[in-house]
């Protein structure tokens, strides 16, 4: 038997920066949070592919994205600056949604 396993990354793998995030949802709603992330000013560093759910999530996907996001230092107890930030409109997006 070989010694005790090591849980880490492998230090032949290169080091993986960037804000990992898994969406679910449908197509339209994909799209809608792809487009609101890069409208505001977030690289795309990785995207996976989309994959359909199954079962009582038919009609849905998830989807892989790596995202690089610009951090600013702030002093402690300060507020982050919300200044360009967006909401996206879901129930638009679900009116849009064509269930397969």
């Amino acid at each position: 038997m070989r010694g005790p396993r090591r849980d880490g990354a492998s230090p032949r793998d290169p080091r993986l920066s960037g804000l990992e995030i898994w969406l679910t949802g449908t197509p339209a709603e994909l799209d809608a949070a792809t487009a609101a992330l890069t409208a505001a000013g977030h690289r795309l560093a990785q995207r996976g592919t989309r994959r359909p759910l199954t079962g009582t999530d038919a009609g849905r996907h998830r989807l892989y994205l790596r995202v690089s996001v610009a951090t600013t230092a702030r002093r402690s107890g300060q507020a982050p600056d919300l200044s360009g930030a967006a909401l996206l409109d879901l129930n638009a997006a679900r009116t849009q949604r064509h269930i397969a």
